[in-house]
């Protein structure tokens, strides 16, 4: 079981939170963007355009079916709780909810390559707060507010986390 699983939208801070977790663990970190990357030898972006979303999905549930059975901790990407296997496994999992209110979150995403936002990046995170948060609720023991600094963020996890563990 991995020591933790962070969720949420893109621009939530996950992949920052984890980093810092696993230096405060001494645990390993795994991205499941960077490991869908590397399994598919194209970054996630070029994944979604020339494979489409279903591709991005099936590779991203191989991806959490191996790194949940070890003790590390895990950032997933934002669409990651779109299909039912991968909710199945996340429910299982010790899973935190990173969230934000939209501002911060278009603001962490000034620059990227995010496809599936298309051109109205705002109308876009509205969108998938909508559609996706409920799902978030559902595979989460834990919701914690990532808006500010990254030392505050990881603090409020890590107390989380570990308050259940004693």
């Amino acid at each position: 079981m991995a020591r933790v699983v962070l969720v949420g939208l893109p621009g939530v801070g996950k992949s920052a939170v984890a980093a810092q977790l696993g230096i405060r663990w001494g645990c390993a970190v795994v991205d499941t963007d960077a490991e869908v990357t590397q399994r598919a030898g194209i970054a996630v972006a070029e994944l979604l355009r020339t494979h489409g979303e279903a591709a991005l999905r099936a590779l991203e549930n191989d991806v959490l079916d191996d790194v949940v059975t070890r003790e590390v901790v895990v950032a997933t990407g934002g669409g990651i709780v779109t299909t039912a296997s991968a909710r199945a496994l996340l429910r299982e999992e010790n899973t935190v909810w990173l969230d934000c209110p939209d501002d911060v979150v278009l603001n962490r995403l000034s620059d990227g390559d995010r496809p599936l936002l298309g051109d109205d990046w705002a109308s876009s995170i509205r969108l998938l707060r909508a559609q996706r948060s409920p799902w978030y609720e559902e595979v989460s023991r834990h919701r914690v507010d990532s808006t500010g600094e990254l030392a505050d963020v990881v603090a409020r996890v890590a107390a989380t986390i570990e308050a259940t563990e004693s």
